[in-house]
């Protein structure tokens, strides 16, 4: 089954070069292109993709707000922030809105590739850049409510990038236990997203630069 995409970006220039990009490859589908940030959000609705690629600097209702709706009216529709903007409020932003994955428009195609992939897992994929800015952006409470050894054991993982179907078979419990368990972790720590999640197991020391999935 191919991963079906809507692409938000206001240069037509940039949204030809993905199409044709991302047309080679048989496992994406585009099925809508988002000239502002409300067409995606009204594409989204319509077209009920698997990822939309936002770009964060849209008329009128900027990319940030743009996902903050679609995640909020969609959870299951993952958002991928691809653009040229890399400062804290912006990577915060966008992260704190739902986006699982930001990655900068200078990316390589290998990199692009695997964040489509890995969003459409609803696994979260940060440029090295972007992940830096946001450990030091990013903050759960100073004392968030105790984990669980189950939960530390499940947000590890998903910093490290697991999908829950992963999780489950890693763990040898039900996908629906995982999804229960990632409710209860992002809960306790306070945060909107496994992106967020994932970035305070880093802070804390959960997990290394080297496990914290990165692009």
């Amino acid at each position: 089954m191919s991963i079906r995409i809507v692409v938000a970006e206001d240069h037509a220039v940039v949204r030809e070069g993905l199409r044709m990009f991302l047309g080679l490859d048989p496992e994406f589908e585009i099925v809508g292109e988002a000239q502002t940030g409300q067409d995606a959000i009204e594409l989204a609705r319509s077209l009920h993709p698997n990822v939309v690629l936002m770009d964060l600097l849209m008329p009128g209702v900027d990319g940030i707000k743009a996902t903050a709706a679609i995640r909020e009216a969609q959870p299951d529709v993952e958002v991928v922030a691809l653009t040229s903007v890399l400062e804290d409020a912006s990577v915060a932003g966008a992260i704190r809105a739902g986006a699982v994955g930001y990655l900068l428009k200078n990316a390589s195609p290998d990199e692009l590739r695997s964040a489509i992939r890995a969003a459409a897992q609803g696994q979260v994929r940060l440029s090295p850049e972007a992940a830096a800015r946001l450990v030091r952006e990013v903050r759960a409470p100073e004392s968030p409510e105790a984990l669980t050894k189950r939960e530390i054991e499940v947000l590890r993982l998903v910093a490290a990038g697991r999908a829950n179907k992963e999780i489950a078979r890693e763990l040898e419990v039900a996908e629906q236990t995982i999804k229960a368990h990632v409710s209860s972790i992002l809960a306790k720590l306070g945060v909107q997203s496994r992106t967020q999640a994932a970035l305070h197991a880093f802070r804390i020391g959960l997990v290394s630069s080297s496990e914290v999935a990165l692009t």
